[in-house]
């Protein structure tokens, strides 16, 4: 498969055409790349609002193929597209026809059936249709919120994080001061030490550290989001300026919608900082591994240079023992000197 970029997979958009074998071949070929996920969903999204209002279901039938087949690769998809999918689905609908909503409708439909997504998020989205004036009741966008922020305590338990239940602990009596709280590293040291802890390994610690690199803090998506949030959100003297219902009812939905997401990103920055407590403590104690090592090699080292001396001083003295030992090329020839013996005749004789 071609390799990914963004002028790439914008030309393969504009090849994309409504039948099944165009839509699961992109498809596919999006898989494959998954690891580009975030840049994807920003992609689709935007050239999806560039096309014309009957081709944008076919921007909708690629992402429910990649998100349905890519499950079994990961949730990258699953995940980062559900940061888009409220402004798709009002993309998708707006000065639509009528048979459009309906195929649109239709896939949400199958998100929620197949619990692809869950049924209070799918009911989000279908408030961002264009012209949608009905509020839901407070208890359900309570209860929509609970529901959302326990999907991902779940989610993260999964992961095997520890997360705290917000809603049983009891706040801090008293914040401490930046100077009095500890640093990320001396956590990791204050943590007790597993004397039956195996070597870490080198891959897994290289590829935990990779994935922080796509951690919560690092989402320019979100953060763009929270940023562009409007002030009357989080300023109440905003609400005296309210004069009718309609503005109202605005406002009410962008808290909402401000709530749900700050608590998901909230949970997200939870469980990054507890991944880089773990990674940490592997870190640390990969180095203190590759210290110990250091010192035995550097004692075997010390060794062999030990006994390289020895031998050293005992070729020397072999060597000079060589020396002192007489030259048998300049001995006298001493068969010249020794008298002929007898022969068998002169030993009868006598």
């Amino acid at each position: 498969m071609s390799s990914f970029s963004d002028n790439n997979f914008v030309k393969k958009l504009g090849e994309l055409n409504n039948t099944q074998q165009s839509i699961q071949t992109l498809s596919l070929w999006l898989i494959h790349h998954r690891k580009h996920s975030k840049t994807i969903v920003q992609v689709w999204l935007r050239e999806m609002q560039r096309v014309r209002a009957s081709h944008r279901l076919t921007f909708m039938y690629l992402a429910n193929d990649v998100i349905q087949n890519s499950k079994k690769k990961g949730p990258e998809f699953t995940k980062d597209f559900a940061t888009v999918l409220p402004d798709a689905y009002k993309f998708a609908t707006k000065d639509a026809e009528e048979k459009v909503k309906k195929s649109v409708d239709r896939i949400l439909g199958i998100w929620e059936e197949r619990a692809v997504y869950s049924k209070h998020f799918i009911e989000q989205i279908r408030l961002c249709k264009p012209g949608a004036t009905s509020v839901p009741a407070e208890t359900d966008l309570k209860s929509q919120r609970k529901k959302k922020v326990e999907e991902y305590v779940v989610t993260l338990k999964k992961k095997g994080f520890k997360v705290q239940n917000a809603e049983k602990s009891a706040p801090p009596t008293k914040r401490k001061k930046m100077d009095e709280m500890p640093s990320l590293r001396e956590e990791i040291e204050a943590m007790p030490k597993d004397e039956t802890q195996v070597v870490p390994d080198a891959e897994e610690l290289v590829k935990r550290l990779a994935d922080l690199e796509h951690s919560a803090s690092s989402d320019a998506a979100v953060r763009e989001k929270i940023a562009a949030l409007p002030p009357e959100v989080s300023d109440i003297n905003h609400l005296s300026k309210i004069t009718d219902k309609e503005t109202a009812i605005k406002l009410f939905r962008q808290v909402e919608d401000a709530c749900i997401l700050l608590s998901e990103y909230n949970f997200r920055l939870n469980a990054e900082l507890e991944e880089r407590k773990q990674v940490g403590k592997i870190l640390y104690d990969f180095l203190t591994c590759q210290k110990e090592q250091v010192v035995k090699g550097e004692e075997k080292l010390q060794e062999s240079k030990q006994r390289l001396e020895k031998v050293g001083v005992v070729r020397e003295e072999l060597m000079s023992h060589i020396r002192n030992l007489p030259d048998l090329t300049k001995l006298p020839d001493v068969e010249k000197g020794l008298a002929p013996l007898p022969s068998a005749g002169d030993l009868f004789s006598q």
